[in-house]
């Protein structure tokens, strides 16, 4: 018997034997095949400030208000980011998505001019996914295998990717993209012309907020009684009316509007809301142009009443679903997204900020930041279930509008210059809603870690920090004086008409000065020679010997064009004559006006642009757990660079790691990683 079993087993040696030299390839394949892809989830809120002094998360994780986070730090390493000039959204996100300056990956600026280009308009719009000249992080790995899901991030759209999906890449001109759009009694066009170009997306896109006046209403059926003569407003968002019934409830003898009926065929009602109160979601058919074609697409609207007074002033605020099929890859998505998380709130209000002209404005945006969070909590369990993904890179914008915004950065931050402008009891509130914003961003890491599994790369990080801001600098009005800039302003609407064929000098968003001595009409064309260098000189000196009346120089440096690349590893070619980087708490302001002023009070007391990127305001959080990293791992109060985090991730995930990229692999990783 056991002489049958040896001779069975040298059989079957043989047999083995005899298949693995026939099949020798697939055999070797067998042996040699690598497991499945090592899973990344990289969590890239917008404007998630990080530093040792003020905004010291990894403390407050320590204590125990940010438990996810403590977690997170203690499965892996943690420290700070530093970003790189000019420290905002659409080139800090090229930068860390690519591991490269904007040198090499192109990105200078948001709305980007270019030689060869008109001023008078973007030539290169930062955000759409075109402006990057290298490839992003979410091709590379698609080109490995990876099955990549990108959710509300900047740069990706039009989509760069075939099979993986994509969810409303922000600003990136793709697809049927409905802004929130805010409607406003017009009145005497005060608060119109105030607003000027601030009215519109990113100052020269749609826009934002309407004004209109109430009307005597006409064809309605079943509406309520009032007790003063109603009102009728028609809100026309993305090419679909809203009609409104203002009435009063009050039997009073007195005019007391309380109340508005919101209908879209003035026979039934979606809402009726009282002051601060929101409607429900209902559906609605909205019209898209693009390219000389209009379309209807389906979507979904939430109003929200600002504000109502008893006269009839009104103020009312329209959402639009954020996602819907044409802005969503694969479009099926947007439906399954719908069904299981309700309709996109992706981020609280707009660029430039709509909400903070009335009091009641802060009611709005608390409560509509919530709901961005809510959603986006929840969308992190949907897309995981949805569609499988290997990788997700997600992003929330609301951090960076809150901190922004009115009403926070500017009273909390001691660097403010408008610091001492509330009593403590007041400060201590206001840091109550930014931590509880940071809580939300707890909340959102640990449903993250809830749907990770053990192979799974957690990276949690941001674009930029946000400082205090007090000032602008209005320099377009200081060329004006000089005689190097003409214009007028529209006196219906606020904004200015540029006289671009007789103008030398203009400061275009969000640091660029373009000076041609012979005119800037046409497409530009870079000046050069004695009189040019003459013009450019005078106007850096201009700039140098701007001081405000605390004695403090918001010109921090002006670099020409010629010497962008070395000193600020900008693409030359997308940058103007001078590129300015400025004094903390001030803000070089495009915006101009009839009396030419020079300095004013900003309108938001937070900002992140054109300042200097190695200061701590500007530093965001990086933390990184899976697979090899070192657990309980702090990297210090030096900050890495963001270029730094693409190729540690690319190490992490075992994909070979592009040429173009400049970062270096953090030494994070245990010994035999």
């Amino acid at each position: 018997m056991q002489a049958k079993k040896i001779l069975l087993g040298i059989l079957l040696l043989a047999v083995f034997v005899f298949l693995v030299l026939q099949n020798k390839t697939f055999f070797q394949k067998l042996i040699l095949t690598k497991k499945s892809p090592l899973k990344l989830y990289w969590f890239i809120p917008d404007g998630v400030r990080a530093d040792p002094t003020v905004f010291t998360i990894f403390r407050w994780a320590e204590e125990g208000k940010l438990p996810n986070l403590k977690k997170l730090m203690d499965m892996g390493t943690y420290g700070y980011s530093k970003p790189n000039f000019p420290t905002h959204t659409p080139t800090a996100f090229a930068t860390l998505l690519t591991g490269s300056y904007p040198e090499v990956h192109g990105v200078n600026d948001g709305p980007m001019r270019s030689v060869g280009y008109p001023l008078d308009k973007v030539a290169i719009p930062g955000f759409r996914s075109i402006a990057k000249k290298v490839s992003p992080i979410w091709k590379t790995l698609e080109d490995n295998g990876f099955k990549v899901a990108l959710l509300s991030i900047p740069g990706s759209t039009p989509p760069e990717i075939q099979k993986g999906v994509v969810v409303r890449g922000r600003w990136g001109g793709w697809g049927a993209d409905f802004q929130t759009l805010i409607f406003e009694t017009k009145g005497d066009l005060t608060r119109r012309i105030k607003q000027g170009r601030a009215a519109r997306l990113f100052f020269f896109g749609p826009q934002l907020t309407q004004y209109i006046d109430a009307e005597t209403p006409t064809g309605w059926e079943n509406v309520p009684k009032s007790f003063s003569h109603p009102k009728e407003v028609t809100m026309t968002g993305w090419g679909t009316p809203i009609y409104t019934y203002l009435y009063d409830t009050t039997d009073d003898g007195a005019v007391n509007y309380d109340s508005i009926m919101f209908s879209l065929d003035k026979k039934s009602s979606i809402a009726t809301l009282k002051q601060g109160e929101w409607s429900e979601w209902a559906p609605i058919t909205l019209k898209w142009t693009a390219e000389d074609k209009t379309m209807d697409v389906r979507s979904d609207v939430k109003i929200n009443l600002i504000k109502l007074d008893n006269d009839g002033f009104f103020r009312i605020l329209a959402f639009y679903n954020n996602a819907n099929t044409n802005i969503v890859q694969p479009p099926e998505l947007a439906d399954v997204l719908r069904q299981k998380v309700g309709p996109m709130i992706d981020f609280v209000d707009n660029f430039p900020a709509q909400l903070g002209y009335y009091e009641e404005d802060r009611k709005t945006f608390v409560e509509e930041m919530n709901m961005t969070f809510d959603w986006h909590t929840k969308a992190i369990s949907a897309l995981v279930d949805s569609v499988s993904p290997d990788v997700v890179i997600h992003d929330i914008y609301s951090p960076t509008v809150m901190l922004c915004s009115k009403w926070w950065t500017g009273f909390i931050d001691p660097t403010s210059l408008r610091y001492n402008e509330v009593s403590e009891e007041e400060r201590k509130k206001l840091w109550e809603e930014v931590k509880d914003m940071y809580g939300k961003l707890d909340t959102m890491l640990g449903e993250v870690m809830q749907r990770s599994g053990k192979d799974t790369y957690i990276v949690f990080s941001s674009d930029h920090g946000v400082a205090p801001l007090s000032k602008n600098v209005n320099i377009n009005n200081l060329f004006a004086k000089k005689g190097w800039l003409k214009f007028t302003i529209d006196p219906k609407t606020g904004e200015p008409i540029i006289d671009w064929k007789n103008s030398k000098v203009i400061f275009l968003k969000m640091a660029h000065v373009w000076i041609n001595p012979n005119g800037l009409d046409g497409k530009f064309i870079r000046a050069s020679g004695p009189v040019y260098e003459a013009l450019r000189n005078e106007v850096k000196q201009s700039l140098a010997e701007i001081t405000d009346d605390n004695g403090i120089k918001p010109l921090v440096r002006a670099v020409e064009w010629e010497k962008v690349k070395e000193e600020m590893k900008l693409d030359p070619e997308r940058a103007g004559d001078l590129v300015l980087e400025n004094a903390f708490n001030y803000r070089w302001n495009e915006e101009m006006s009839d009396d030419l002023t020079l300095f004013s009070q900003s309108f938001d007391t937070g900002y992140k642009q054109a300042v200097d990127p190695n200061d701590s305001r500007m530093w965001t959080p990086f933390v990184i757990a899976g697979p090899g990293v070192k657990k309980g791992n702090y990297l210090g109060d030096t900050p890495v660079d963001h270029i730094d985090q693409y190729p540690t991730i690319m190490k992490g995930l075992g994909v070979k790691i592009p040429e173009f990229v400049q970062g270096k692999i953090l030494p994070i990783f245990s010994s035999g990683r």
